[in-house]
């Protein structure tokens, strides 16, 4: 992502802000505001910037599994690139927050442009979003004026955490600032006890990172075209630690480069690539967090991702929905998951991968989770893909929201039909807990297995709700 972007960004989503009484209720600076209590500046199309009732997202944050409220969850909106938006807020006893954006208006005042997506984070909680629990968009358009303000408050709006497994009690926190020129949208990450531990910063730049077992840690930001120094901190069990700040560092970021090839895929010319942070992928289930602006989109052949910040990553090509998968044929070139450190100690500022990526036409998933995740109301769901035709047989993998494969299946050589259905038969599913099944084609030659297709790495998400 190009710095113009993000100067662009900053003009578009700054912060609203009003001062006390005495503001005015007309024109106003976007960069210094001087507007009237309870009004905000914003931008307007086609004039110039004006002050006026504010737009609010409303909602609120529930326990996934018994939709019991939670208290002192913090919420952020981001734009469509993970860009902080916008004000935060902090869950009450109801579990209500309510966060101010900014939004293009007309010369009357109506919100005509801008699009949001919620992210969550609380004690004893799984943040959200997460790979295959992603937000969907909210749009200016669509608030209503009430009382004063226009209010955006919708299904999307409630917001479902998933509760962590075992006891929590003894998990801390971490806490600062982000002192750089563009301190919102950034991925937080602590890194040293086993996974790193997430959060994000708002677009103040204040972060928590909850969750976080007793240990020594190192604090990372990442984002693109932001490089921070990071900070050394350690946690004693429950601790809740603060003053962790990172500050903006002078070293240059980097590029990242490499080559995509698409093959046997009449379906799909283009795909993206991402980079993960290393500590924060699971490796069996091939996901993890990806910080705000490290892509490339409508790859076809060569791509440069620009504005990378030091520190380990993974590549995944094709990870987003499209239709293609990373080649799961582990035998050829070119189908490995690749793991970069930046800057390269070899190569300085542009780490170039050693050999590209072969990516291949998934196998379309038909249910659950062929459009995102999807409530199912039995303990054994039926799976249904699209069949490939080539194939020997087919391996089928379950995983928790927590990446943990919970069951997996073998399903012999099918063939007239166009679709494979197999039943689950795992563990029992827990109320409100997020699953998701991959299906994997092979091919069986003297013995040996070869992987030559999958479902996609996004798709097939589902939540067990006995009343949906």
């Amino acid at each position: 992502m190009n710095k113009s972007f993000w100067l662009l960004a900053a003009l578009l989503f700054i912060t609203n802000a009003s001062c006390g009484d005495g503001g005015n209720e007309g024109e106003c600076d976007l960069a210094e505001p001087d507007c009237a209590e309870g009004l905000v500046c914003e931008a307007v199309q086609g004039g110039n910037p004006h002050c006026f009732a504010p737009l609010v997202v409303r909602g609120v944050v529930l326990d996934a599994v018994d939709e019991a409220p939670i208290r002192g969850a913090l919420v952020q909106a981001v734009d469509a690139s993970g860009i902080a938006s916008g004000s935060s807020d902090e869950t009450g006893e109801d579990g209500r927050f309510a966060l101010t954006v900014p939004a293009i208006r007309d010369a009357e005042g109506t919100p005509l442009e801008g699009s949001y997506m919620l992210r969550a984070q609380a004690a004893g909680y799984q943040p959200f979003p997460t790979a295959i629990r992603p937000a969907l968009p909210l749009a200016a358009p669509s608030a209503q004026e009430i009382d004063g303000e226009w209010v955006i408050e919708t299904a999307i709006t409630t917001v479902l955490l998933l509760p962590l497994p075992g006891d929590t009690s003894d998990l801390g926190s971490i806490s600062g600032r982000v002192l750089a020129a563009r301190p919102g949208g950034i991925l937080i990450v602590a890194q040293g006890q086993g996974s790193g531990h997430i959060g994000f910063s708002d677009a103040g730049g204040d972060y928590t990172i909850f969750n976080v077992p007793a240990g020594s840690y190192g604090v990372h930001g990442y984002a693109g075209e932001v490089q921070l120094d990071p900070a050394d901190v350690s946690l004693a069990a429950g601790e809740d630690k603060t003053g962790v700040d990172l500050a903006e560092a002078s070293r240059p970021v980097s590029t990242v480069a490499g080559n995509v090839q698409i093959v046997n895929a009449p379906g799909g010319s283009k795909t993206s690539v991402v980079l993960a942070v290393e500590s924060t992928f699971v490796e069996d289930a091939a996901l993890g967090q990806v910080p705000p602006g490290l892509r490339a989109g409508e790859v076809n052949g060569e791509f440069i991702i620009e504005g990378v910040p030091d520190g380990r990553y993974v590549v995944l090509a094709a990870f987003e929905n499209d239709g293609l998968v990373r080649d799961p044929d582990q035998t050829i070139g070119g189908t490995r998951i690749v793991h970069i450190e930046v800057p390269d100690p070899q190569t300085a500022n542009t780490v170039t991968l050693p050999e590209g990526f072969k990516v291949t036409e998934a196998l379309a998933v038909i249910r659950p989770g062929a459009d995102g995740p999807e409530a199912v109301s039995t303990q054994t769901p039926v799976f249904e893909w699209a069949d490939d035709s080539s194939e020997d047989g087919y391996e089928i993998h379950v995983f928790d929201a927590f990446g943990e494969e919970i069951w997996s299946d073998e399903i012999g050589d099918v063939s007239g039909t166009e679709t494979v259905e197999h039943r689950y038969g795992g563990p029992t599913l827990e109320e409100g807990m997020y699953y998701q099944f991959h299906a994997i084609s092979f091919r069986e030659r003297t013995g040996e297995r070869t992987a030559i297709s999958a479902t996609e790495d996004l798709l097939g998400v589902f939540t067990y709700q006995n009343n949906p």
